[in-house]
């Protein structure tokens, strides 16, 4: 937090520049139901390390979080400085219509839109993350079976409702009759032969989401999975194929336990599919050639990228976390959180005497102190501690 000296040029050489990290004032954070505690958590510790008041508002869909947030943070909080406010769609409304310092969401891209329209009645910055349809490319020269492993368990995680979770595979036709049977021996390691009964996969939120998956489910071909147990809100984790690229269940985020697989010709043909739609939040590839990773890192944009391996980079406190285009704006995670929610203050503190040195730079104006000063001004000195 302490300020941070920045280098000089000779017209300021006897002065003081620093940058000072303050907070913005009171930031409301806005959680999502998905990871309740996480997504609320996290952003909260930057926004309190940066200095801020915060208003909470957790999803209400996640009800039994909502109630332990609301019953616990007042406990651990000073009440003058944090507010836990619950309700739904009407609250959150009423909410933003008030201004803030700072509005952090985590959501939908549909919702993100209202945020950000409220947010922008007060001029208020705000970081949005949302989602998207993350792609993941499956090169011809990879083991089936490594990458079943890996993109079966962070598929999965969490019953796939995860924003980060890779949404559908590209590859060739060659590649996906290898993969599936990968993909079968990986689901039946991981959660055995009825995963319905497994203590490692988890259900879907609540009946509405259940009945929009429950419809994704006649997209393509089911090869793998495709059961599905109302009562117990239950989607075995399901492969599909011979997927059309006009079907729902590649026109929006999935947000579930069900993997399309959608073949390709060619890697160009693949980062082509990738960049014709909107800029996803994280984007994977698999291959044993690194020319491969890095053409396609280097011919596309997402929020984030990891080549071989699924959402393994959110580990990491030294990278930022956040997406591009309509997967959001803004970044967090670690320092750069206390970034996000600091205002940085751009200071020069300047000598009051001294003052026939600044003769040089004030009218009139010849073309030898014109040319000094512009020669001055571009001039970088050293750090003035």
């Amino acid at each position: 937090m302490k300020d941070e000296s920045v280098s000089t040029n000779l017209l300021t050489k006897l002065s003081s520049a620093f940058i000072r990290k303050e907070p913005f004032g009171v930031v409301l954070i806005i959680a999502p139901w998905n990871y309740p505690l996480n997504l609320m958590i996290m952003p909260l510790v930057g926004a309190i390390a940066a200095g801020n008041c915060v208003v909470l508002k957790p999803s209400e869909i996640s009800k039994n979080t909502e109630k332990v947030l609301a019953e616990l943070l007042p406990q651990y909080l000073d009440q003058s400085c944090f507010a836990v406010v619950l309700g739904g769609p009407e609250e959150t409304g009423q909410l933003l219509k008030h201004k803030f310092d700072y509005i952090f969401f985590t959501g939908s891209p549909r919702v993100g839109k209202i945020v950000m329209t409220a947010a922008a009645k007060h001029l208020t910055p705000i970081t949005l993350e949302l989602g998207g349809k993350n792609p993941c490319y499956v090169d011809d020269d990879c083991n089936p079976q490594t990458v079943a492993n890996r993109v079966a368990w962070f598929r999965y995680f969490n019953a796939g409702q995860t924003c980060v979770a890779p949404d559908y595979i590209l590859c060739s036709q060659e590649m996906q009759e290898r993969l599936v049977p990968a993909l079968q021996n990986a689901i039946t390691r991981f959660y055995g032969d009825n995963p319905q009964t497994s203590p490692s996969l988890g259900r879907i939120i609540n009946q509405k989401h259940f009945k929009r998956l429950q419809g994704l489910l006649g997209c393509g071909r089911v090869v793998i999975g495709g059961q599905s147990d109302e009562g117990e809100r239950y989607i075995a984790p399901t492969v599909l194929v011979d997927v059309q690229e006009t079907e729902p269940v590649m026109q929006e985020e999935i947000f579930g336990p069900i993997l399309p697989l959608v073949t390709v010709r060619s890697l160009d043909e693949a980062i082509d599919f990738i960049n014709r739609r909107e800029k996803p939040l994280a984007l994977y590839a698999y291959s044993n050639s690194c020319q491969v990773i890095k053409q396609v890192l280097a011919r596309t944009s997402s929020g984030g990228f990891c080549g071989n391996d699924g959402f393994m980079y959110l580990t990491l406190s030294s990278l930022p976390f956040g997406g591009v285009g309509s997967s959001g704006m803004g970044r967090y995670h670690g320092k750069f959180s206390f970034d996000t929610f600091s205002n940085q203050r751009a200071c020069l503190l300047c000598s009051p005497g001294m003052e026939k040195l600044n003769d040089l730079r004030y009218p009139p104006y010849g073309p030898w102190n014109q040319q000094f000063i512009s020669w001055a001004m571009g001039s970088q000195s050293c750090t003035l501690l």
